[in-house]
């Protein structure tokens, strides 16, 4: 039987007082509890980036939460493995770069 799940999208201005607005837009979407914390280092990653705007995405599937933040241009070791990625590594299963190297993702197991 095929996992079901969810994808929400939402494109936030590249400025740090959205990173709270990221928090609770993620906390109001899934109940994981570590997973506003990923989606916060996630945006703040691209946020280092110098990016006008940060497309955020969360995606579930069965019990599995996909947060992936993108923003406009490639980004450099420093932005997509920087002290955050700490936080991000702590918390997920699995994290990387998106294909084309314009976002970081991570992947955490939902409670069941």
């Amino acid at each position: 039987m095929p996992e079901s799940g969810q994808t929400w999208r939402k494109a936030f201005k590249g400025e740090a007082i959205e990173a709270a607005h990221v928090r609770l837009w993620t906390a109001g979407r899934v109940t994981h509890p570590d997973a506003p914390a990923v989606a916060n280092e996630l945006y703040i990653a691209i946020l280092g980036s110098g990016a006008p705007a940060i497309e955020m995405e969360l995606s579930t599937a069965g019990t599995r939460i996909r947060i992936t933040a993108e923003g406009p241009d490639q980004l450099t070791v420093l932005h997509s493995h920087g002290p955050g990625w700490r936080i991000v590594d702590g918390l997920s299963t699995k994290s990387g770069l998106t294909t084309d190297g314009r976002g970081v993702w991570a992947l955490v197991e939902a409670s069941r």
